[in-house]
């Protein structure tokens, strides 16, 4: 399997399968494509006709969409247990990595993903009546599904890379959290694969412009 993707310095998107395959110890191939160049639209648009990141290649099956991609891996190997056992967890899981795809634009907007960076930041309101949202999802997963591990379902689920660029940006933004947040956020940050993706970020030589600082 081949797994394209854009900078890991920016692309929060590409982290959650990056992180899933990673995690799980799903051999594929990277290959990442930088964004904000002169060929960025050229050559996405030669692995996939919805022209965005991240795209799966696996024989002659192209999966494009971050979430898809995240289910098609589960239904792949099931082995891997990408989504909680029990169905009420999984049911759970499923919600709350759906409200994340679909959900929290102000943060999104005004708290970009950048891994490399710490930034000074006042939130607004609305800001913060997302964040709010986002660290009761996971105090309630970690109080009612995360009695077998540190995650947000004990062992690690696609729920938790669907969460994983939050605690970037929470990082990058000085968003301070406590008690069961804090703990799920540590032990995502922790991880080993997470750690991977950090070093390749560091090493990338391009940047966006459109994400300079301020």
């Amino acid at each position: 399997m081949k797994l394209i993707i854009g900078n890991k310095s920016y692309s929060s998107w590409s982290l959650r399968p990056w992180l899933a395959l990673s995690h799980a110890g799903i051999p594929f191939e990277e290959r990442v494509i930088p964004l904000d160049q002169p060929t960025t639209g050229a050559e996405i648009a030669a692995v996939s006709g919805a022209g965005r990141v991240p795209v799966l290649v696996d024989g002659s099956l192209t999966v494009w969409d971050s979430l898809a991609i995240c289910e098609y891996l589960a239904e792949r190997f099931p082995e891997k247990a990408l989504w909680p056992r029990d169905a009420a967890a999984r049911a759970v899981a499923r919600a709350v990595s759906a409200e994340m795809h679909s959900g929290f634009t102000a943060l999104r907007s005004a708290c970009p993903f950048k891994i490399r960076e710490t930034i000074a930041c006042a939130p607004s309101p609305e800001v913060q009546a997302d964040v709010g949202r986002i660290t009761a999802i996971w105090e309630d997963c970690r109080r009612r599904f995360g009695g077998g591990g540190p995650f947000l379902f004990g062992v690690f689920s696609i729920a938790d890379a669907y969460y994983a660029p939050v605690v970037s940006r929470f990082r990058t933004y000085g968003i301070s959290l406590g008690g069961a947040a804090a703990a799920w956020a540590d032990a995502v940050w922790s991880l080993p694969a997470y750690e991977r993706w950090r070093q390749g970020a560091a090493a990338e030589s391009y940047s966006m412009a459109r994400y300079g600082k301020p």
